[in-house]
């Protein structure tokens, strides 16, 4: 038999059609068997066919998914900005700094910080102030996972009813959480953070290292922090030995601290430690008779001279010194003492300025609110107001809060083109009507004055012109004159990023008092930058200098021409004598300055300097709301001559930069401007001060007391009248 050899491509040819016949029977077997399967599945879903009920609660379910899936994704957008305050690592050492800072005279201001070991623990405090802040703040403290929902909504019930705030809703934790990251600002984003940050402190502490802390950083009136020193300041004794009524009245401190203060406010106090011991009785943390004897016999604190105290100027001076110490600057050093240049007598009498300001004038206008700053050409912070309450907000109106500028703001404008040399004092522009797009901005009195020179626009505020300059600086883009101008903001001292807009050039973007000052003082300092500080020595435990500035010739670099600052400075100083400030006009003082007002008059600035100082006043309602045609030129120019002719009381005078022929010449109606005599009606004594010449006549006293034997260089009868009053 012949059998026919087969080639290896005939074998190959087989082998897949074998293959295939494999795979086509495969993936038969397997469709057959998924059909299976799935026959199996919708017979077995069949069974499983929910009721109408059934189907409305699994709709329901879906939804909620949805729902939550989508505020997952929100309250982690939300979430993110309020941990970037939170330093993994140190987060519970940032505030471990003790501070005690010095005014410039060398007397103790005021103190900030806390060390660790000097807090007290919760077991060790007494019990009636555990149950007293607790039953007052938050009586689920130990229930609650860092907000308490039922005590919110009953806050909210509460409030609704009384047609106001009569309760607040934030735990013991949201106010820790406030008092170590977060800044004051009645803000819906800074609740946000808030309670976030509580639930992140819940999940790190216990419940009383949460409590410790809180009663550790607790402001309680006076520049005081925490129990421990409340205790000491109130009633001259250790925390642990206080009374159930000293307690309450304490305990009585956290909701409103300057308000229900034992040293401001005896009776308001003692009314305000009542309510906490009836809250303690409500919680059933004590019973009616344990309470008598202490409504029978309320807390005295002990007598205390009352002095006013920088509370929103050691803020800022603290969180300098926290940012050195960050830097490394202040090495491993936690126990520090700052000399700073803050001047005692300046702050108070700035203080009690604004204060009468508001009370005598703010009605009329409709203002509730201000703030100021007055720094020396060196970029020394002599006196910070913050606003009128540090007690019942610290929140820094001068170093938070960003307000439209106005036409302060155009002070920058010209010294933008002044430094491009695009414009000088003499040059003539003309005011007319001036569009960039569809905006034409007006002026005040919704007319148009014509050709005048640059000093005569800027004194009288022209709207206008600015918005040319701007365009100039730009060369002819006015886009890229604004980004010029920002720039220059940011050179000369801004800290914060102004808005790009279109109206930038009249003052629409925002910006914070510390700001406007530190520009300010740049051109007063001849176009040297001169950026605030506070901390002129660190010294150490020990009494050792460990930080010092730079020296001025390093700190104050050049940021524009000499003789474009003095041509600002000129421009500057007619604005009180021919233009909009005339109301801060300084008999014998030489000063610059401008004007500001923003629309519907919501607020009003003036900043200016003379040949020594710099001061930046700001007045306007924290809710944005107008005022009654408050104008830059009315009480924050009042404001600035207020205090600013006190400030040159006993100061040399000194000419403004490039003006050195116009020397001053001290003038006795500089006491009358700054009001001290109406200011000291009531207080016993008035708070005046030693003209140059008198503090050299009671130097010689002085001298003569010692040594009787040593006679003045200048016999005491020959001594000049000084046109001051000491």
């Amino acid at each position: 038999m012949d059998f026919q050899r087969v080639t290896w491509t005939e074998r190959f040819r087989r082998r897949l059609r074998d293959l295939d016949a494999w795979l086509e029977h495969g993936l038969f077997q397997l469709g057959r068997r998924l059909g299976e399967v799935l026959w199996r599945i919708r017979h077995a879903s069949d069974r499983l066919e929910p009721s109408p009920f059934g189907r409305v609660m699994v709709t329901l379910a879906c939804e909620a998914l949805t729902y939550a899936a989508i505020g997952a994704v929100l309250l982690t957008a939300l979430a993110k900005p309020a941990f970037r305050a939170v330093n993994e690592e140190n987060w519970l050492k940032q505030t471990d700094l003790a501070v005690t800072f010095l005014d410039s005279g060398g007397q103790v201001l005021g103190k900030r910080g806390i060390l660790h070991s000097e807090s007290v623990a919760v077991e060790q405090l007494p019990e009636h102030l555990v149950k007293a802040a607790l039953g007052t703040e938050d009586r689920r403290f130990y229930e609650h996972f860092g907000i308490d929902i039922g005590g919110l909504f009953r806050a909210m019930m509460s409030n609704a009813r009384a047609g106001g705030v009569v309760q607040g809703g934030s735990t013991i934790t949201q106010q820790l959480a406030k008092n170590l990251f977060l800044s004051n600002e009645r803000t819906l984003d800074r609740k946000i953070k808030e309670a976030f940050l509580a639930f992140w402190l819940e999940a790190r502490l216990p419940k009383n290292e949460i409590l410790r802390l809180y009663l550790d950083r607790a402001y309680l009136g006076n520049g005081v922090f925490g129990v421990q020193s409340a205790a000491e300041h109130y009633f001259g004794k250790n925390v642990r030995d206080l009374t159930l009524a000293e307690a309450a009245m304490i305990a009585g401190l956290f909701k409103a601290p300057s308000r229900f203060s034992p040293t401001v406010n005896l009776p308001a106090a003692r009314a305000r430690a009542a309510d906490v011991l009836s809250n303690m009785v409500e919680a059933k943390f004590l019973t009616p008779g344990q309470v008598a004897a202490a409504l029978r016999n309320p807390a005295t604190p002990i007598e205390r001279t009352t002095d006013t105290v920088a509370d929103y100027a050691l803020d800022y001076a603290f969180e300098e010194i926290k940012q050195l110490a960050a830097a490394g600057k202040l090495g491993n050093e936690r126990v520090l003492t700052v000399r700073t240049p803050i001047d005692r007598n300046l702050q108070r009498h700035a203080e009690r300025s604004l204060e009468a300001i508001l009370r005598e004038q703010g009605p009329n206008y409709g203002v509730s609110q201000a703030a100021m700053v007055v720094l020396d050409h060196d970029g020394g912070l002599r006196a910070m107001i913050g606003g009128r309450d540090y007690g019942q907000s610290q929140f820094n109106r001068a170093t938070q809060a960003m307000r439209q500028t106005g036409s302060s703001f155009k002070t920058f404008v010209y010294a933008a083109a002044l430094a491009e040399g695009v414009v000088k004092p003499d040059t003539t522009v003309t005011d007319r009507p001036t569009c960039v797009g569809n905006w034409c901005p007006a002026n005040y009195g919704r007319s148009y004055a014509g050709s005048m020179s640059a000093t005569v626009a800027f004194a009288k505020s022209i709207n206008t012109i600015p918005v040319q300059l701007t365009t100039a600086i730009g060369k002819g883009n006015n886009k890229l004159g604004r980004e010029k101008i920002i720039a220059f903001t940011k050179a000369v001292g801004f800290q914060n990023d102004l808005r790009d807009m279109t109206s930038l050039p009249i003052g629409s973007s925002e910006a914070t008092v510390i700001d406007m000052v530190a520009g300010f003082n740049t051109f007063a300092n001849g176009g040297k930058l001169s950026k605030p500080y506070t901390a002129r020595e660190v010294l150490n435990a020990q009494g050792q200098v460990i930080y010092r500035p730079d020296p001025p010739e390093i700190r104050h670099r050049p940021v524009m021409s000499s003789q474009a600052a003095k041509d600002l400075i000129y421009m500057m100083s007619k604005v009180p004598t021919e233009g909009t400030g005339r109301r801060a006009f300084l008999p014998g003082v030489p000063t610059g300055g401008k004007t500001g007002t923003t629309d519907e008059y919501r607020n009003a600035w003036y900043g200016g300097f003379s040949g020594t100082f710099t001061a930046v006043a700001w007045f306007g309602n924290d809710d944005f709301s107008p005022t009654n045609n408050m104008t830059g030129g009315s009480l924050p120019a009042m404001a600035f001559a207020r205090v600013m002719a006190f400030a040159h009381l006993d100061t040399e005078l000194k000419p403004l930069y490039g003006l050195e022929n116009e020397m001053p010449q001290r003038d006795p109606k500089l006491v009358d401007v700054a009001g001290t005599a109406d200011l000291a009606k009531g207080e016993g004594a008035r708070n005046l001060r030693l003209t140059p010449a008198g503090r050299n006549l009671l130097k010689e006293i002085e001298a003569l007391a010692e040594d009787p034997a040593e006679k003045p260089a200048r016999p005491l009868s020959q001594a000049p009248a000084s046109p001051g009053r000491s």
